[in-house]
C-alpha cells in the first residue's frame, strides 16, 4: 500500500472525535521520553518499532500488555499519532497492512496538538 493512500485526520477531526467518540482509540506512537513530557489525554502508547508486533497480538496479550481493549480490524476510528507526523504515517501503514481498514494518522501530531491547546 502506498504511503500517499494514507488516510490523514486533522486536528479539528480529531478533537471532535475524543469529545463525542467512544470508539476512538488513538495510539501515540513517539518516544518514552516524548510521551513522558505531555500527551494528549486518552491515547495508549505504543513506541512505532512495536506497533506491528502489538497489532499482530492475540487480543488477551494485547489488554494484557497495553491495559485496553486491542481494536477491531474494521474498528471506525483508529488514530495514530506521533510528534511531526512521520513516524504516525508510518504506523498508520502498517496497520493498515494489518487489515485496520480505518487506521487514520493525526499530521500534526503531538506539536500541532500542544500548540493549539496552549499545553
Amino acid at each position: 500500500m502506498a504511503s500517499s493512500d494514507t488516510k490523514d485526520i486533522s486536528y479539528e477531526d480529531l478533537k471532535a472525535l475524543l469529545g463525542k467518540s467512544e470508539n476512538l482509540f488513538l495510539v501515540d506512537v513517539r518516544s518514552k521520553e516524548e510521551v513522558d513530557k505531555g500527551q494528549i489525554k486518552g491515547s495508549v502508547h505504543i513506541p512505532v518499532d512495536t506497533v506491528e508486533a502489538a497489532f499482530a497480538m492475540a487480543p488477551e496479550q494485547f489488554k494484557a500488555k497495553y491495559g485496553v481493549t486491542k481494536p477491531l480490524l474494521e474498528a471506525p476510528e483508529l488514530v495514530f499519532h506521533c510528534q511531526m507526523g512521520k513516524r504516525g504515517a508510518a504506523a498508520t501503514t502498517k496497520a493498515c497492512e494489518l487489515g485496520y481498514v480505518n487506521a487514520r494518522n493525526y499530521t500534526g501530531g503531538y506539536k500541532e496538538w500542544s500548540e493549539k491547546e496552549g499545553k
